[in-house]
């Protein structure tokens, strides 16, 4: 019990970050639509409920492999990387940030850091973070709110790539070549 807890804060740490953080951004120039921040935001609020609620029906709550306190320590282990990486790659990118796909005033293109690993380590470390509650709860929710949320963040990085691209044209092309999007040197 006392490692839900310990991952629950880990979470909250994060979340209260990021929060904190996101004043001070530079202001918007371009935003996407709110159909667009709609379709991959929902499906994240999903994965979450799935992740916190506890009283859901019996198939989502089946144990797909035993708990135990190995894998419960390895999975605050790797929450803990995911998040903190995710946070690197927040403090990086400063004031460049924003909750939605934007193009900010005199927006830069972030290439070191974790960017030197991947275009996208917020959703390296976020999908780190919610594969490694489905190592510590072991159940189908947890395996089904992973894979939501990393689909949601491979929709969403679809349109940042094309955004970018449209705001940085050669420049992030030769970016992308060096760097792979999500899994560092892998995709």
């Amino acid at each position: 019990m006392i490692y839900g807890y310990v991952i629950a804060a880990l979470w909250l740490a994060w979340a209260a970050y990021w929060f904190i953080s996101a004043a001070g951004v530079k202001p918007v120039v371009q935003s996407e639509s709110w159909q667009s921040r709609v379709a991959y935001s929902a499906p994240l609020w999903v994965a979450v409920v799935l992740l916190v609620a506890r009283r859901l029906p019996w198939p989502l709550t089946a144990s797909l492999f035993a708990r135990t306190d190995a894998t419960a320590v390895v999975g605050i282990f790797l929450t803990a990387i995911g998040l903190g990486f995710a946070v690197w790659a927040r403090v990086v990118l400063a004031g460049n940030w924003s909750a939605e796909v934007t193009v900010k005033r005199d927006h830069e293109l972030i290439q070191s850091g974790p960017y030197a690993l991947a275009r996208h380590p917020i959703y390296t470390g976020l999908s780190l973070a919610f594969l490694a509650a489905f190592v510590a709860i072991g159940e189908w929710r947890a395996l089904i709110a992973a894979v939501i949320a990393i689909a949601s963040f491979v929709y969403k990085l679809s349109i940042e790539e094309r955004l970018m691209r449209e705001t940085f044209g050669q420049a992030y092309d030769v970016y992308a070549e060096r760097v792979k999007a999500l899994v560092p040197f892998i995709i």
